[in-house]
């Protein structure tokens, strides 16, 4: 299972990563396994849907900051303008409100999954995720608007 993870994520620590995550997922939908394949058929498809959860994520993220890095800039050479990007991006962020904030933070910047940031703040799923996307979207339009320019 590990090296299916690793040729998925290209990276031992993501494989391992993935992996402790899909053997938590396993074992708490246990009694959801029908014994209509064999139990290596059923783990390696939770194990092959979390890293593909995981690299759409982060090709989302990375897509979002990339399109962010476009404003005002043909291209970002230099690691001073790229701090630059990321302080616009906070200042941008503290005109979300606090639950956008908040969800748009643990998200993107910590790492957590949608159903852990549900579990965290106590709200739904969908909730997280659509919080997550209005966040987004208000952070390129303030971005777009040239507020932050440097």
């Amino acid at each position: 299972m590990l090296n299916t993870c690793y040729r998925m994520m290209n990276n031992r620590e993501n494989a391992e990563d993935m992996l402790q995550e899909s053997f938590s997922e396993a074992f708490r939908k246990l009694d959801t396994f029908r014994y209509e394949s064999t139990f290596g058929a059923w783990l390696k498809r939770i194990v092959v849907n979390r890293c593909i959860n995981e690299i759409k994520r982060k090709k989302a993220d990375l897509q979002f900051f990339d399109d962010m890095s476009q404003f005002g800039k043909t291209t970002i050479e230099e690691e001073e303008n790229i701090e630059m990007d990321v302080k616009s991006i906070k200042m941008a962020m503290q005109e979300l409100p606090n639950g956008s904030r908040m969800i748009f933070s643990l998200y993107l910047l910590e790492g957590y999954d949608h159903r852990e940031i549900a579990q965290i703040l106590n709200v739904s799923e969908s909730n997280s995720k659509s919080q997550y996307m209005r966040a987004k979207r208000k952070i390129k339009e303030i971005l777009e608007g040239g507020k932050y320019e440097n």
